[in-house]
């Protein structure tokens, strides 16, 4: 089973004091109002108390004795109470509720910061889905621990407390009665807990694999249109969500036996009452009133057993969607800027690889003793099969990752020395795969920078030929590009994505596969535009078409994580190895047309 999945699976004990004291600093900036909520909750259960023995006041007193002004009176009160436990019952959900949503603004915000934090090594290994899950659902448990749980406990127990100590203050043998059947309640709540904890677990792991599936059948749904799969997974999506229906209907058969067995125990209590009170009235050694009291006490008594019983369910909830949370903030970001940074922006913009090492998995070497230098202002080209390398050695230089063995350098500082942001700013990167946020044009060239002027943007798109198609569309600038830009065609992404890096001006460009979805004609285009704009800029260009890399200054040429060969287009042609074999490859139908026209 996938990690992800065995994960939340785990609910852990129903309370954990460690996680509790982490979860109650969240309510420290709100503990005036938490306090509030507690004194209503304390409040509205005083006057649940207090409704019965009105009841017996008025029967013994007033009732029997035909006093309708006492009557009236102590009807008045009753109604008065009633008046303020809907005053405090509503002042504590308000305030709860209140507190519980911005709770739950500050956890997603911290939650949200801290992915923003984390190196991309924690996203290659952690599915989407899970981290969705962490900063929706499991904030969504806690939200009810705060509502529902933590002050509302109090209530319930405060409640109980009221109304054994009166049972006993009114009839302690007739109190007996009733607690003689909480034995038999804390048997059925127990078998009950053990069984729906198996079941709610069964729901959680569904509702995961549910969006685990959706979230990758959504994204991959060309790919299942193209190939006719479209029977094939709604047939798995129908055994997903079999399992996630079988596991809610056991879940709601165990509470639709729990509760009526709840009932029936409660009404033993009051058949005990009437009948060991009804022979105690006739013995004139209880009141009809307090007979009357008994019975509704017995309601209320049952009534916070069945809360607690369900707070047990959302205390375990949260218990294990809090673990799981501070897990996450737990992780600490494999790639970091130091301390004190000795650079904070780059300023020239020279390169250097010395002896670079580096490995995604321990066992499997990617890079093996990388060496080279770029001068600033000099374009450099990486070629060579797909897994050589090329794009790792990008990741390196933008520290996405960090280096095993050796250094990497920029303006003569080792990379680790820099400002991560300020390093980061002064790059430039524009990937084969581009990344669209929903948003207009504008917001998607500049990514909601105000530092960077709409007269910015509309020169660095106009420079890059993205101008041209932007000006045709409907709204222009303020066009909405959909969910990853899919309103605009692959080559038309690719345009905004050079006019996005072209925009912030980087000391350092990086191309990487940058114009391989785009035609020849718009190629020729932006290789006219990049011709003046990589002037005085360093430049790494990524590219199998090798009619890209042929004006680099130098191409690199790697394989299997080594670089074989290096110089000039022309000199690596003499020298007939590697690059000269790819370019045979590439040209291979031109050169044959060329060797039969001559």
């Amino acid at each position: 089973m996938p990690a992800d999945l065995h994960e939340e699976q785990v609910l852990g004990k129903a309370y954990d004091a460690r996680l509790m004291r982490r979860l109650l600093k969240y309510l420290r900036p709100y503990r005036r109002s938490a306090f509030l909520a507690l004194v209503f909750i304390l409040a509205a259960s005083g006057l649940t108390v207090l409704q019965p023995y009105l009841t017996k006041v008025a029967i013994d007193r007033y009732i029997r004795n035909s006093d309708f002004a006492g009557l009236n009176t102590i009807a008045l009160v009753y109604f008065l109470t009633l008046a303020g436990e809907f005053a405090f019952s509503f002042g504590e959900t308000w305030v709860l509720n209140l507190t519980g949503q911005r709770i739950m603004y500050d956890l997603r915000m911290e939650i949200f910061a801290h992915l923003q934090k984390l190196d991309v090594a924690f996203f290659d290994k952690n599915p989407v889905g899970r981290l969705m899950t962490r900063v929706t659902t499991d904030v969504d448990a806690l939200n009810e621990l705060f509502t529902a749980g933590v002050i509302s406990i109090f209530g319930d127990l405060c409640t109980l407390t009221g109304i054994v100590l009166t049972l006993f203050l009114l009839n302690y043998r007739l109190a007996l009665a009733i607690f003689s059947v909480v034995p038999l309640l804390f048997l059925v709540t127990f078998l009950f807990k053990i069984k729906v904890r198996d079941s709610f677990r069964r729901v959680r792991t569904a509702i995961a694999r549910i969006n685990a599936f959706l979230q990758e059948n959504i994204t991959g749904t060309a790919v299942v249109q193209i190939f006719g799969q479209e029977k094939k997974q709604y047939d798995r999506f129908t055994r997903i969500n079999r399992e996630h229906l079988n596991a809610n209907l056991q879940s709601i058969f165990y509470y639709a036996i729990f509760y009526p067995i709840l009932e029936l125990v409660g009404a033993l209590a009051v058949g005990l009452i009437v009948w060991y009170g009804g022979l105690q009235v006739f013995a004139g050694s209880l009141t009809l009133g307090a007979l009357v009291a008994f019975v509704q006490y017995s309601d209320r008594f049952f009534r916070p057993i069945q809360d607690l019983s369900e707070k047990y369910t959302i205390l375990q909830s949260a218990m294990a969607s809090s673990e799981r949370i501070f897990k996450l903030l737990d992780t600490a970001p494999a790639v970091t800027s130091p301390t004190e940074s000795k650079a904070q922006t780059v300023s020239r913009g020279s390169v250097e690889f010395r002896n670079v090492t580096f490995a995604y998995n321990p066992a499997e070497k990617v890079l093996h003793d990388i060496s080279f230098k770029v001068e600033p202002g000099e374009r450099i080209a990486l070629v060579g099969a797909t897994g050589a390398g090329k794009s790792t050695i990008i990741g390196l230089l933008s520290r996405f990752y960090d280096v095993q063995q050796g250094e990497i350098l920029v303006d003569g500082t080792d990379i680790k020395e820099f400002d991560l942001q300020g390093l980061r700013r002064s790059i430039g990167i524009v990937l084969q795969d581009v990344f669209l946020f929903s948003g207009t044009v504008m917001n998607n060239v500049r990514l909601w920078n105000t530092d960077i002027s709409e007269e910015q943007v509309r020169k660095a798109s106009e420079t890059v030929h993205a101008a041209h198609f932007i000006e045709r569309i409907e709204n222009g600038y303020e066009t909405q590009v959909g969910e990853r830009g899919s309103s605009l065609s692959v080559g038309q992404k690719q345009l905004l994505a050079f006019a996005r890096a072209l925009a912030y001006d980087p000391k350092i460009l990086i191309l990487d596969e940058a114009t391989s979805s785009i035609d020849t004609e718009t190629e020729i285009l932006i290789r006219d535009a990049l011709e003046k704009l990589l002037a005085g800029r360093t430049s790494i260009i990524i590219a199998h078409r090798l009619s890209t890399v042929q004006n680099a200054d130098r191409i690199i040429v790697l394989h299997r994580g080594h670089i074989r060969e290096m110089g000039s287009h022309q000199e690596l042609l003499k020298l007939k190895g590697i690059y000269w074999r790819l370019y045979q490859l590439q040209y291979k139908d031109q050169l044959v047309g060329v060797a039969k026209a001559n």
